[in-house]
């Protein structure tokens, strides 16, 4: 006997509430461990938070840091304006998934088939697929990247990463995966030293703020590449399951919330970071075309930041950034398959009660891998991927906007000032994915 449209058998959803309620269960414990009300709600905050701190890390992946990269190398300080404005448009749209998930316990993909079908479910997945892959292809690129950096052979690399990822994954329990994805992304902020090292004129940094030529097609494309690499498909499905898996409910969403709202600052800060140390380098010498792959830019930037800046620090950077992102990527790409087709996603889940969804989880990154060990050239492919992710993002922010408006409880959903800024935002980025779309076809 099945529960209608849940997808699950009933004894197999009675085993994943029971995981739910005891990650509940260590939430108020860990709140009552504070013995004061004060100290009892910081403990509380720290516990809830992960879901957004840990995407926020991903989302500042390898493809995100060659974006960044170019854009410092060709346009100086141009691209700086762009990255503080999609703060907010990075937090509205991971807010919401955010609320989804808590008040609904459902899935992204999970929603989407319920309410508008499994057809329309498909197509969502559909569109996740297509920006996992890429996104795996760019984490391990960025692997072999780092391990080229220190004269290690890329494939031993990528296999031995490949398989410590699968393994994390296999070992069960949402917690251990957030534990180690956090601190592997922690390892981002490397970049703050490399940003500091290149000395960059504060007097440059503030006329680069007022500078966004959107009437140059080469920008708007670039432009078009740093949206991407911002609201990625993955992060929809990634935070919206992982609420659920961590056991959060409608008491936690203001948490849940600041987890969102510090890992949005936190990416961008990152981003802001890059672009800096390579626009007060490298592009003030005019050799930004000259950038094949981390080990170019690495290359660089050594005149100017020197070993400790240009391999250490940068390199531990894209490191801690490639492997947190092929952690969220591959569980998201797992969460979305196993939502569209009803089986059972959890990594609270043992391999015999979710078998797809380690199946799903354990075949991106072996095919990201492979496609890597292929020798694919990094650059060329991931402001690709970056443009095709903004092309996608109306499709992405579509299918969110709807559900927000349907499936939530009508005093949950948006309302006022802030649902209108919302649409806005969304919509200024839709725009961005929809003229990429226009210069793609006709240029």
């Amino acid at each position: 006997m099945r529960r209608e449209g849940a997808g699950y058998a009933v004894p197999e959803r009675l085993a994943h509430n029971r995981a739910r309620r005891a990650a509940t269960s260590a939430l108020k414990e860990t709140a009552r461990a504070g013995g004061r009300r004060g100290l009892g709600r910081l403990l509380l905050i720290s516990a809830i938070a992960g879901p957004g701190l840990m995407v926020m890390l991903a989302d500042t992946d390898a493809g995100s840091i060659v974006t960044a990269s170019q854009s410092g190398a060709l346009w100086g300080y141009g691209m700086l304006l762009p990255q503080l404005l999609l703060i907010p448009v990075l937090y509205v749209v991971q807010e919401m998934t955010v609320r989804l998930g808590v008040l609904t316990r459902r899935g992204h993909g999970e929603l989407i088939r319920e309410i508008f079908g499994r057809p329309w479910a498909l197509l969502s997945v559909l569109t996740l697929f297509v920006a996992a892959v890429g996104a795996l292809v760019t984490e391990f690129a960025g692997i072999a990247g780092v391990s080229e950096l220190f004269g290690v052979p890329p494939s031993y690399t990528v296999i031995l990463a490949a398989l410590l990822l699968i393994g994390l994954g296999l070992s069960g329990g949402y917690r251990r995966v957030e534990h180690v994805g956090i601190a592997l992304g922690l390892f981002e902020l490397f970049f703050l030293p490399a940003a500091l090292m290149a000395h960059p004129s504060p007097a440059a940094i503030v006329h680069g703020l007022g500078q966004m030529p959107l009437g140059n097609r080469s920008y708007l494309m670039l432009l078009a590449a740093n949206v991407g690499a911002v609201i990625m498909p993955w992060m929809v499905f990634y935070q919206q399951g992982a609420v659920i898996d961590k056991g959060l409910r409608p008491s936690h969403l203001r948490g849940a919330r600041i987890d969102t709202l510090i890992g949005a600052v936190v990416t961008q800060l990152v981003m802001i970071f890059v672009v800096i140390a390579v626009a007060a380098t490298i592009g003030r010498t005019g050799h930004a075309q000259a950038l094949q792959g981390i080990p170019e830019i690495s290359r660089a930037l050594q005149p100017f930041l020197g070993f400790a800046g240009a391999k250490v620090a940068f390199g531990l950077g894209i490191l801690g950034a490639s492997l947190v992102a092929a952690i969220v990527v591959s569980v998201a790409a797992a969460f979305g398959i196993g939502e569209a087709f009803g089986c059972p996603h959890s990594l609270n889940r043992k391999i015999s009660e979710a078998p797809h969804f380690y199946l799903a989880y354990t075949s991106a990154l072996v095919l990201g891998a492979a496609v890597v060990l292929t020798g694919i050239p990094l650059i060329h492919l991931t402001i690709d991927i970056e443009v095709m992710n903004a092309i996608l993002l109306p499709i992405v922010l579509g299918f969110l906007l709807a559900l927000e408006a349907r499936a939530l409880p009508a005093q949950s959903r948006m309302k006022g000032p802030y649902r209108w800024f919302v649409y806005l935002a969304t919509g200024s980025v839709i725009v961005v994915g929809l003229v990429t779309t226009f210069h793609a076809v006709i240029g």
